[in-house]
């Protein structure tokens, strides 16, 4: 399983119901993307993205699908791969990516934080590691908000796809 969870602003217009077309949106390296001169087209979470779905889902996978803070991370209608093997790529529309937007510029990160801090530390070497282990949750939800509002923005869909 992949290390990296890619997701990319598609205009709506552009947006093909096709799995191959969506794969050939995640074609390049996953280690490249974050170097690409438009970041704010895309973002890739790390190996982390799981617990980060914690953080704004409550328990994995989509308590509450219909809530924006459960599109964030693994939310979206899928469009399924040819191939079984591999997962579905995630679609949010423009007007669900406003929302999502919407809500992680008003989230409360601490809120957030406190919520999912018993569950995530023993994972990142407990209370003694909090302070990094927030710091990064904290810097991934920054990157998020960015990408989801610059995303909101130019009206654009988003697609997600874990590679495997």
């Amino acid at each position: 399983m992949s290390l990296y969870f890619p997701l990319r602003a598609v205009p709506p217009p552009a947006l093909r119901n096709s799995a191959t077309w969506l794969e050939r949106r995640f074609g390049d390296a996953s280690d490249t993307v974050r170097h690409r001169v438009d970041r704010h087209r895309e973002d890739v979470l790390d190996k982390r993205y799981l617990d980060q779905e914690l953080l704004y889902a409550g328990d994995p996978p989509h308590r509450a699908e219909h809530r924006p803070q459960a599109q964030v991370v693994l939310g979206g209608r899928p469009v399924f791969h040819p191939d079984r093997y591999k997962p579905p790529f995630l679609v949010l529309t423009a007007g669900q990516a406003q929302r999502v937007a919407r809500f992680l510029t008003m989230a409360d990160f601490d809120a957030l934080w406190v919520f999912a801090r018993d569950e995530l530390l023993p994972r990142y070497g407990g209370v003694t590691a909090e302070p990094d282990t927030r710091g990064v949750f904290a810097a991934a939800h920054r990157e998020l908000t960015e990408f989801y509002t610059q995303t909101a923005a130019r009206g654009d869909a988003v697609v997600k796809w874990l590679p495997a």
